[in-house]
């Protein structure tokens, strides 16, 4: 078991840092007295969030870093070795969200390409840089961001009213199933080194939901597009249309569940019961009845149904 109750004074690299959870942890992470690396492709956004930490008193560094590249995921573990000396927590938290539109069979390829680069890829590398190091430690933690749109089961409609991306919630059910291979891996090695899923619950003001904004060029959509481009705004106008109040999950609660989750040594890093458990539920309970998945619900959480002719949808 890991013992890792006293944070003080230990190192976290935190990927996908330069904003939104990532930053939210970097930040607690501090508040704990560890010392902060902050890994991001995001240049003028990593200075800005390092500083903001290094203004609180935090001892933080920030190391520009694209998860997509193992040599650069590999540079990010030896400069925060060269820097500090150690690696106690690592989370990887980089990732892309939607961008793709239509059915699946719809998605461009280049969608595709990086969401699996970044967001499964980019947590195979963090694994592979980091846990060397942290086995030749001793002791240490690994966190890698899932989400339950995708860790649960895929939404089935969108924000806009169509069908929703398969692109992000097939990446996710791989952090999930790379998370459990990798909690079982160092249990055979009996290290003190612990694997951990983080689950952010809620609606998250991040910019993942407006990806495309950062999207780089070896990425660059091969097809025309035919509906507007996402951005949170829309998505909630939609939800306040449908009659839903959007709430959003402070991402300091987030922050939270990790140091909590660290210290307990829990696996899943999950905020309390929520609707969104009747998802693993009912999930569950098909896979034993042997049933059709009536469990997959539309992102304002009700029975997906039949996808509506509209943005995303059939055109």
């Amino acid at each position: 078991m890991a013992t890792m109750k006293d944070l003080r004074g230990k190192v976290a690299v935190v990927t996908g840092g330069a904003g939104g959870i990532g930053r939210a942890m970097g930040r607690r992470f501090g508040q704990e007295g560890m010392k902060v690396v902050l890994a991001d492709v995001l240049v003028e956004s990593l200075e800005q969030a390092t500083r903001a930490l290094a203004d609180e008193g935090v001892e933080a560094v920030g190391v520009v870093t694209d998860v997509t590249d193992y040599s650069s995921v590999e540079s990010l573990a030896k400069e925060a070795v060269s820097r500090f000396g150690a690696v106690d927590v690592v989370c990887n938290n980089a990732g892309t969200g939607a961008v793709s539109e239509g059915y699946m069979w719809e998605h461009d390829l280049a969608d595709w390409r990086w969401g699996i680069d970044v967001n499964v890829l980019g947590v195979i590398h963090g694994i592979k840089a980091f846990v060397p190091v942290l086995l030749e430690q001793g002791e240490g933690h690994v966190v890698n961001t899932c989400s339950g749109n995708g860790g649960f089961a895929p939404i089935a409609r969108g924000a806009m009213g169509g069908p929703a991306t398969a692109v992000y919630p097939m990446t996710k059910a791989a952090v999930l199933c790379l998370t459990e291979s990798l909690y079982t891996h160092l249990e055979m090695t009996g290290t003190r080194v612990r694997a951990h899923v983080l689950f952010p619950g809620g609606f998250l003001n991040t910019g993942i939901w407006e990806s495309w904004r950062h999207r780089p060029q070896q990425y660059a959509a091969t097809q025309e597009r035919h509906t507007p481009d996402q951005t949170l705004e829309r998505v909630v106008a939609r939800f306040e249309s449908a009659g839903a109040h959007v709430e959003f999950t402070p991402l300091e609660t987030v922050a939270d569940q990790v140091v909590e989750g660290i210290r307990a040594d829990s696996f899943w890093m999950m905020g309390p019961p929520a609707a969104s458990d009747q998802v693993v539920s009912k999930k569950a309970a098909s896979i034993l009845a042997r049933g059709e998945p009536d469990y997959l619900v539309d992102v304002l959480g009700t029975h997906a149904g039949t996808a509506s002719e509209t943005e995303g949808g059939k055109r």
